[in-house]
């Protein structure tokens, strides 16, 4: 297969529809790291049927892409390359240029006197406990530490057993794309495998701790690789995503009504969060599905605006939350109507976000930092997939 435009305009519409929930948690009842004094109850059901969803979606996306760039790499080594320029690399750069703009917020509020060139010279880049906040600390960056982490499992099995991984995508592939198969044997799987850790593990992030993310996260990563890699599934996702998108809304009533029920820190009954533990399972599942045939067969068409906001979209992810958090902290204590707040935090994040872009394409130097590849290599190859 080629490119897939379709994929393209959900991995921009998965990403733009991130910075929205972000921008809307400063306003939502829930603690997050800067929010307003004025909490909106009326947020909590329209979050809370993205939740389950919205990130599973964008590690689908990443393994499709993944896929590609590894054929085109044509070996796992130079694959691994290329991952750890677009994701370790920029990566690095946010954890000492960006998430101190975050961190420095979240310490102000405990009471922190300093401005931020003493905090960010003295007082970063130090471990454990300070003013009440773990340090360190990657922030939003948590994504791109799990999606390079994943990759890096990826090609060291493609190092070591490339044929053995071949035939078990096939395997797999064949397997699933019989009858309605794609849909209900990954939902059990997810549910199995979550009701099995939520009372054994703490729910949490963190690279080495976050097992109940990571079973839902690498899988949908590694779906999104043999999708790329079996596009016979193709005609499966098509079969099904009726029946999907029907059960991801059964699901997502089933999330709604135990977040309205349960609001905020008020623990459910065991009975109760299995059964929200269980809905959040299926309807992530289920939407990729949607979503990915919906992409297939609506969406796969290019554009003049495509491939600049496909390549764009990623420096603006890594910006827009310190962007949001930073601008919340100075525009709170004007106490402004929240919807003239929401315009200035969209507009704000989304400015900021165009300029780090548009700057940053225009210097070789600092291209690598923010995941772009080599401006003239990029010319050259239309086919170039993005690095997320």
């Amino acid at each position: 297969m080629g490119r897939h435009y379709g994929l393209d305009w959900l991995r921009i519409a998965a990403f733009a529809l991130l910075i929205l929930y972000h921008i809307g948690m400063v306003f939502a009842p829930w603690d997050w790291v800067i929010n307003t004094p004025h909490r909106h109850p009326a947020l909590i059901a329209p979050m809370a049927a993205l939740t389950p969803w919205r990130l599973a979606l964008l590690f689908a996306v990443s393994g499709f892409a993944s896929w590609h760039l590894f054929a085109k790499s044509g070996d796992a080594r130079r694959f691994l390359r290329a991952r750890n320029l677009r994701l370790l690399v920029p990566l690095m750069f946010g954890m000492v240029a960006l998430v101190p703009v975050e961190m420095w917020v979240r310490v102000l509020e405990s009471g922190y006197p300093h401005g931020y060139a003493h905090f960010w010279l003295r007082d970063y880049w130090r471990t454990g406990d300070f003013w009440g906040r773990q340090f360190p600390s990657w922030e939003h960056l948590w994504f791109v530490a799990y999606l390079w982490a994943y990759t890096l499992l990826l090609a060291g099995a493609l190092m070591l057993w490339r044929r053995a991984v071949a035939a078990g995508i096939a395997r797999i592939a064949d397997w699933l794309a019989v009858e309605r198969r794609i849909l209900w044997a990954p939902v059990l799987a997810f549910m199995t495998v979550k009701l099995a850790l939520m009372f054994v593990v703490r729910e949490e992030h963190g690279l080495f701790s976050d097992w109940m993310g990571h079973a839902q996260y690498l899988p949908m990563f590694l779906f999104g690789f043999a999708l790329g890699a079996a596009p016979h599934l193709w005609p499966a996702l098509r079969r099904v995503w009726p029946m999907a998108l029907l059960l991801s809304a059964a699901a997502g009533a089933v999330v709604v009504t135990v977040e309205i029920a349960y609001p905020g820190e008020t623990v459910a009954p065991h009975i109760v969060m299995a059964g929200d533990r269980a809905a959040r399972m299926a309807m992530g599942w289920a939407m990729t599905i949607a979503l990915f045939t919906l992409a297939d067969r609506w969406w796969n068409r290019d554009h003049r605006w495509r491939r600049t906001l496909a390549e764009a979209v990623f420096p603006v992810y890594l910006l827009h939350q310190p962007a949001i958090v930073l601008i919340a902290w100075y525009s709170l204590p004007l106490m402004l109507d929240p919807w003239v707040e929401f315009a200035l935090l969209l507009t704000g994040t989304m400015v900021s976000g165009a300029a780090f872009y548009l700057i940053g394409r225009e210097l070789p130097w600092l291209r690598p930092l923010i995941g772009l590849g080599p401006r003239i290599a990029r010319r050259r190859s239309q086919g170039a997939l993005q690095p997320a």
